[in-house]
C-alpha cells in the first residue's frame, strides 16, 4: 500500500490570504480498534485560545508534558477517517508520529512555514522540502 493521495485541502483566509489549515501524512501512522491505518491529516494554525486554555489545565500543573497532547488534541482537525480526534487518539500516537506533529505544530505556528532544509546523501545536493507534503502523493 503506497503512501495516500492528498488533495490540496489547505484553506486560506480569502480576505488576508493566510494559509490556516496544514495537510500531512505521519511517518507510521495511527491504529485504531479495527487495526486500520490512518496516515493523512491537516492541522490548523493554533490560536492564542488554545494556547491559553491548555496552560490552564490541571493535567498541565500535574505533567506539564502533557501540554503537546492537548495542543494537538486542540488543532489536529483530522486524521485519516477518524470521526474525532481527542485526547486518547494523540496519546495513542506512535513516538514517531508524535515527534512529527510536534514539529509540524512548531513550524506553522512559530516558524511561520513547513519546509525543512535537507541534503541529498548521495551528492550533498541542498534543497528544500515541505515536510506537511500539501501536494498530493508528497510526504
Amino acid at each position: 500500500m503506497g503512501a495516500p493521495m492528498l488533495s490540496t485541502e489547505s484553506r486560506y483566509d480569502t480576505e488576508a490570504g493566510l494559509r490556516t489549515e496544514y495537510p500531512f501524512v505521519l511517518p507510521r501512522g495511527f491504529v485504531d480498534e479495527r487495526g486500520t491505518v490512518h496516515r493523512d491529516g491537516v492541522m490548523r494554525l493554533a490560536t492564542a485560545r488554545d494556547e491559553i486554555s491548555t496552560q490552564t489545565d490541571p493535567r498541565v500543573r500535574q505533567n506539564p508534558g502533557y501540554l503537546t497532547v492537548l495542543l494537538l488534541e486542540r488543532t489536529l482537525t483530522r486524521i485519516g477517517t477518524l470521526a474525532t480526534v481527542d485526547t486518547m487518539v494523540v496519546e495513542s500516537l506512535f513516538a514517531s508520529d508524535l515527534a512529527f506533529l510536534q514539529d509540524l505544530y512548531r513550524r506553522i505556528n512559530q516558524v511561520g512555514h513547513t519546509e525543512a532544509d535537507v541534503s541529498c546523501p548521495s551528492c550533498g545536493h541542498g534543497f528544500a522540502v515541505d515536510i506537511a507534503g500539501d501536494a498530493t502523493g508528497e510526504s
